[in-house]
């Protein structure tokens, strides 16, 4: 099956049912802003497999060997690099599984998801190729806070970072660089930007879901092609 590659645009993607419950703690200053979440849609549209997917692609993720239940979101769905890291629950022909959105499948109709082999194998026989699937957004199953990931070449002058490691799809980050939060603009590769510089850092954060849980984070380090780690995750869902 086809490979999905590069670009999207910009937009805010809603994913599935949640509760106002607390979050995980990984220590530092930080505070956490809960809200309800609304019940998810069910979506339906066809599977179908991409040989080379290792869980790198559209998103900017490092490849996961260790964890290949990704797939290549339809650009419909996709919605941007909003879609990105999160999680949607399939139910195929044989079976479901749950994947981490990791790609675009620009050519795929809305509904559509393009899965890795070893994810297509748990809801079909491989050989079919292409199955009918229903599927609905779902939390992700994480551990610790939510991570913040510079990009190389991200420095004082020119900022640029990814959240990683989020129970629910991102909708928004913002920078204080002291006279208040401002929004830093996303592009396409899922790496938030601020073109004129966030300054040399620590950095104040704030970090909103798809469905308006707010983390702010303090006293983050500027660490260019490296993770640094938040205090908090989101709430979970029930």
């Amino acid at each position: 099956m086809a490979r999905r590659i590069v670009a999207a645009l910009a937009l805010v993607v809603a994913i599935t049912a949640c509760s106002n419950s607390g979050s995980d703690d990984a220590g530092g200053s930080h505070s956490v802003t809960a809200k309800s979440c609304n019940g998810e849609a069910t979506h339906t549209g066809d599977a179908t497999y991409y040989d080379f997917a290792d869980g790198s692609g559209n998103c900017g993720f490092d490849p996961t060997p260790n964890d290949l239940m990704v797939g290549a979101m339809n650009q419909t769905d996709y919605a941007g690099s909003n879609a990105c890291g999160s999680c949607a629950h399939l139910v195929g022909p044989e079976g479901e599984i749950t994947i981490r959105i990791v790609d675009r499948c620009p050519e795929c109709k809305p509904g559509d998801i393009d899965l890795s082999p070893d994810a297509f194998a748990k809801i079909a026989a491989i050989e079919k190729g292409r199955v009918d699937i229903s599927w609905r957004y779902v939390p992700c199953s994480v551990s610790g806070p939510i991570r913040y990931r510079f990009k190389e070449g991200s420095n004082q002058w020119w900022t640029a970072l990814q959240i990683r490691n989020h129970r629910a799809a991102i909708a928004s980050l913002e920078v204080d660089k002291g006279n208040g939060f401002q929004q830093v603009p996303r592009e396409t590769y899922n790496y938030f930007v601020d073109a004129s510089g966030m300054g040399p850092g620590p950095y104040t954060f704030r970090v909103t879901d798809v469905y308006g849980h707010q983390l702010v984070d303090t006293q983050i380090p500027h660490k260019e092609a490296q993770e640094v780690p938040g205090a908090a995750q989101f709430p979970a869902c029930d």
